[in-house]
C-alpha cells in the first residue's frame, strides 16, 4: 500500500507563503506567494515542469503572489491578486520565515527583533486568521499546515529571538487546533531540524562561507525533504489530522547534539 495518495491533492488548492514546488507535483493548483518577484517566477516555472513531468491530468495552475509577509496591509489585499477560480483555497502552507544573527540578549538590534516578528508570528497570524475565517465561511474542510521548527521546541544560545518567534508558532498551532476541534479544518506543524537552505545564509547576512560551516560533516535535510513530509502530512485521509511532524538529520539529535564525520 502506497504511503503517498496523491489522488487526494488532485485539484486542491495550495497557498504557499515562501516559494516552494514540492506540491506541484501532486496534481494541485498552487498559489505562491513571497516577496521577490523573480524568485516566484521562477518557482513557478519549477511548479509547471514539474506538474508536465509528472503527467497528472489534475491541477496544473499556478499564480504569483508579490507580497511581503512582514506588512499587515500587504496580507490584507491577499485576495485582490488571487485569480477569482484560485480563491477557494483547500491547504494553506505558512513556510515564510528567517532568522538574523547569533547575538546574544543585550545586543540584539531592534530592528531584527521587529522583523522577525513581524514575519515569523505576525505575518504567519494574519494570514491564518484569514484562511480560517475563509474556510469557515465555505465550511470547508481546509487544512492549515505552519512550518515550525527544532527551535520552537529547544531553546539555544544565540537563537533568542528566532526560537521566541517559533515557540509562538508552536504556540499558536496547539491553539487552533484545539479551537476547530468541532469543524473540519486540519491544523499541522512540521517542525525540521537542520535543513540547508538559504536559512543560514541569512542569518550570517550574506556570508556563505560561515553558512557553509554549519552543515559541515553531516548529511542535513534538504528542502525536498521538508516538501515531502506536507504532501504527505496534506495527502492523508480527511479523518486524519497529523498534528506535529518532527523532523531530523539522521546525524542530529537536538537543537545542539549532532555528530559530524571527522575531517579526513
Amino acid at each position: 500500500m502506497s504511503l503517498f495518495n496523491f489522488s487526494r491533492l488532485h485539484n486542491k488548492i495550495v497557498l504557499i507563503t515562501g516559494a516552494s514546488a514540492g506540491i506541484g507535483k501532486a496534481g494541485s493548483n498552487v498559489i505562491l506567494v513571497a516577496r521577490r518577484t523573480e524568485a516566484l517566477n521562477d518557482v513557478a516555472a519549477a511548479c509547471r515542469t514539474a506538474h508536465k513531468e509528472s503527467g497528472v491530468n489534475a491541477g496544473g495552475k499556478f499564480a504569483s503572489v508579490t507580497l511581503d509577509m512582514s506588512k499587515k496591509e500587504q496580507i490584507a489585499k491577499l485576495w485582490d491578486q488571487v485569480p477569482s477560480e484560485l480563491r477557494n483555497v483547500d491547504v494553506l502552507v505558512n513556510n515564510a520565515g528567517f532568522v538574523y544573527g547569533l547575538e546574544r540578549v543585550g545586543s540584539i538590534a531592534e530592528s531584527d527583533i521587529d522583523a522577525m516578528f513581524a514575519t515569523n508570528v505576525l505575518g504567519l497570524i494574519t494570514m491564518t486568521q484569514i484562511l480560517v475565517k475563509d474556510f469557515k465561511a465555505r465550511n470547508a474542510a481546509g487544512h492549515v499546515i505552519n512550518l515550525g521548527s527544532i527551535a520552537g521546541r529547544e531553546p539555544y544560545v544565540g537563537g533568542a529571538i528566532y526560537c521566541s518567534t517559533k515557540h509562538a508558532v508552536r504556540a499558536f498551532t496547539g491553539a487552533l487546533m484545539r479551537e476547530l476541534v468541532d469543524t473540519p479544518i486540519r491544523v499541522t506543524e512540521v517542525q525540521p531540524g537542520m535543513v540547508e537552505t538559504e536559512f543560514s545564509i541569512v542569518r550570517f547576512r550574506g556570508d556563505k562561507s560561515a553558512a557553509d560551516k554549519v552543515y559541515e560533516g553531516l548529511d542535513p535535510l534538504t528542502p525536498e525533504d521538508i516538501a515531502e513530509e506536507i504532501v504527505w502530512a496534506a495527502s492523508r485521509p480527511p479523518h486524519v489530522n497529523i498534528a506535529e511532524l518532527f523532523v531530523l538529520p539522521t546525524n542530529q539529535a537536538s537543537a545542539t547534539l549532532n555528530y559530524r564525520r571527522p575531517k579526513e
